[in-house]
């Protein structure tokens, strides 16, 4: 059995918003079909589905707090749980010195091309900034 192994890229980006303003984006389909993908349906299960050039992506929202912090875990194409599930966690962290907001991402997936993922989540983080006017 070919077993993929996962690896977990860290980055914090400045982004000069307030937690409540930039919480919706992180947590509702509106807001996360607006900077992260093509678009999100969420079922009358909460599972959210995410869609990527056409192709769908399940995940479930396992844990958040308000104007804090999620976590997405994807699942299957049926929707079940996975042993070793990928997951992005979004936190929205302030440093007490500066005032300044900071999205922390955790993305564990099955990218390996360090390079791809930093642009990748450069360019998400662009469009999120262009999206809350941060």
């Amino acid at each position: 059995m070919n077993k993929t192994t996962k690896s977990k890229f860290v980055c914090e980006y400045p982004i000069n918003a307030s937690a409540k303003l930039l919480y919706p984006y992180l947590t509702t389909a509106s807001g996360l079909s607006e900077w992260f993908c093509d678009d999100v349906i969420v079922d009358e299960n909460k599972i959210y589905n995410f869609i990527w050039d056409g192709r769908s992506h399940y995940a479930e929202m396992t844990g958040h707090r308000t104007n804090k912090s999620v976590r997405f875990l994807f699942l299957d194409e049926n929707k079940k749980h996975l042993s070793d599930p990928a997951y992005i966690d979004f936190s929205i962290e302030s440093s007490e010195l500066t005032q300044e907001q900071f999205l922390k991402v955790v993305d564990y997936s099955e990218e390996e091309d360090k390079k791809e993922l930093e642009e990748q989540w450069e360019y998400l983080l662009q469009n999120l900034r262009e999206t809350v006017g941060g």
